[in-house]
């Protein structure tokens, strides 16, 4: 695993996110960003990947990430998105939501913009955790354990928009479905659509889990194609929906022995799929081939073959992700940890560079993730 660079941080390591790269770049990502939780003091806190300069000839880089700068954040980090090239968002347990500003110039940070208690419960005004935000410059989406939804923008004090009961469990994650709407799932194992052009407090569309509603602790869309929805459940399954039909998933795969904390379709090459887990493990699913293209997927060393079950989908594109014939696709599943310890709580994907960071005090950044 020579392609992989881990730094000890002395802190658990909650979020981490590839700052993004213009799409016409060429240069590899450099730069990430992480937040920490349950430590006395928590931080969010800016690395380089290492020394690019000393690329050899297979093109591997040598040296840890080392720090740019780090702020202290109050609360445990539950959620960090880039807003932009400069500016980062973080929700925190404290109920606030923060976008701090990174000076490239002189490596620092500071608070650009604060709500305090953005989430909080009536009428005590007790805060409660927002625990996920979604960005789309100048906008800003927020979720919380009080089941609000908020909508900011990096310019404005006050919420432009706030569905006050949105939910009546906690939401654990939000992303966007489209430009004016978002999904959001929650506890009782619900995926919503909220549509933010229509007025009043409810979901446009509620899809469920059948059975025993195990909660949703994460969730994400195919870039490309925007009906095709990833979940990831308390009890370690990852679920595909077909948000044009049905109100059930597609597919449900077993993958972690716990919870799954984060899903993420690669933002260039949606055919490859990663997911986290309390278990200390790091799947990458791999549906970019058909099987009677493939060797023998059966191997030992963390490797095994998933059939997809699916009902039937009258599909204008093919995609592997729902498919008609469950003996004709399967998708391979390789656990990237070699030796799993504590939880894999976050990780971010771009290009062939993968991020994540645990509970041991570590971060980790693996390259030639296709190789």
């Amino acid at each position: 695993m020579e392609d992989v660079v881990a730094k000890y941080v002395s802190q658990k390591v909650s979020k981490t996110r590839w700052r993004p790269v213009p799409a016409t770049a060429l240069q590899p990502p450099e730069v990430f960003a992480t937040g920490s939780w349950d430590n006395e003091e928590n931080n969010i806190s800016i690395w380089s990947v290492g020394d690019f300069e000393g690329l050899g000839l297979s093109g591997e880089y040598h040296g840890e990430p080392h720090l740019l700068c780090d702020i202290q954040h109050s609360g445990d980090v539950m959620d960090l998105q880039f807003l932009d090239q400069e500016r980062i968002v973080a929700a925190s347990s404290t109920g606030t939501v923060t976008i701090f500003k990174h000076h490239q110039n002189n490596e620092t940070l500071s608070v650009s913009r604060k709500w305090e208690k953005a989430h909080h419960y009536n009428p005590s005004y007790s805060s409660a955790s927002c625990t996920g935000i979604v960005c789309n410059s100048p906008e800003i989406f927020t979720v919380g354990e009080d089941g609000k939804i908020n909508l900011f923008t990096a310019e404005r004090i006050d919420a432009v928009r706030t569905l006050d009961n949105a939910d009546s469990s906690t939401l654990h994650a939000v992303t966007y479905l489209r430009t004016t709407e978002i999904l959001t799932v929650n506890s009782i194992g619900q995926l919503k659509i909220w549509d933010f052009r229509q007025q009043g407090n409810e979901p446009s569309q509620i899809f469920s889990l059948t059975g025993e509603r195990v909660p949703l602790h994460c969730v994400d869309r195919h870039p490309n194609q925007q009906h095709i929805v990833a979940t990831g459940g308390q009890d370690g399954v990852l679920s595909i929906w077909d948000v044009r039909q049905g109100s059930m998933p597609a597919s449900l795969l077993k993958a972690h022995a716990a919870e799954v904390w984060e899903v993420h379709f690669h933002p260039s090459s949606p055919d490859h799929l990663f997911t986290c887990s309390e278990d200390g493990s790091l799947w990458h699913w791999d549906a970019s081939m058909d099987v009677s293209g493939k060797k023998s997927l059966l191997h030992t060393g963390g490797r095994s073959s998933t059939f997809l079950s699916h009902t039937a989908v009258n599909q204008s594109i093919i995609t592997p992700w729902l498919s008609n014939d469950p003996a004709k696709d399967r998708i391979e599943t390789t656990n990237l940890i070699s030796s799993p310890t504590l939880s894999i709580n976050s990780l971010d994907v771009l290009r062939s560079y993968l991020v994540y960071g645990t509970d041991a005090e570590s971060i980790y950044v693996k390259k030639n993730l296709f190789a």
